[in-house]
Formats: structure tokens, sequence, C-alpha cells
């Protein structure tokens, strides 16, 4: 869920993971169909995903242990969406969408390490 406060978009974090492996799937679907790309794309599409779903997961978490776990879990798998999109090769038309994915995985790492370091 999205909200406005003094004009700044807010997001929740549930959301946010869910839009960038979104994202990271309308990307996909744009990039060349290289030998490569389609290998990189396989990747690309499970570690996104997978991000998503561990965050759901670690709000849904038993135990503190368990909540860590699915946390490093995201962390790890938005690094691992880092290296996918750097590997794909995108045209010029979405070299702009795979900056803008590069960058949204820093943050979403960032977060994720802001949130395990807190949780300790």
């Amino acid at each position: 869920m999205t909200k406005k406060i003094n004009s700044k978009t807010i997001y929740d974090l549930e959301d946010r993971t869910y839009l960038f492996a979104k994202n990271c799937r309308n990307f996909t679907k744009k990039l060349p169909r290289t030998i490569s790309n389609i290998e990189y794309v396989k990747q690309l599409i499970r570690s996104s995903g997978s991000q998503a779903a561990n965050y759901i997961e670690a709000n849904e978490a038993i135990s503190k242990k368990d909540f860590i776990f699915r946390i490093k879990i995201c962390r790890k798998e938005v690094k691992e969406s880092k290296l996918w999109l750097r590997l794909c090769e995108a045209n010029s038309d979405i070299i702009n969408l795979q900056e803008k994915l590069l960058k949204e995985s820093v943050e979403l790492t960032k977060i994720f390490g802001a949130i395990l370091e807190k949780s300790k």
C-alpha cells in the first residue's frame, strides 16, 4: 500500500518488493532473446520473486530467529537479482529501466541490511 504524506510517497515494503519483482519481469520481456539473456532472465525472475515471497514470510515469522533468517534470504536474493540485472544485455531503449532496477536493488539491499541490524 502506498501513502502520500506531504506530497511524498511512502511505500509499504511488501508492496515495494512486489513491484521490484513485477518490474524485473516486465524488464525481461523487453530484452533481446540471446542465449545468455535467456538464462539470466530465468535466474532474475526466480531471485526477484524470491525476495518478495520471503519478505511476506518474514512478516509471518513464528519467532525472531525465523524473522531474521527470512530477512537474510531477502537480502541475499536482492543481491543475486542485482547480479542478473547487471549481466543482462539490454538495448539502448531499455537501459534506463535496467538502471532504475539496479538502483532499487541497492536500496532494497540497504533496507534489508538495516532491518537485520535493528533486529539483533
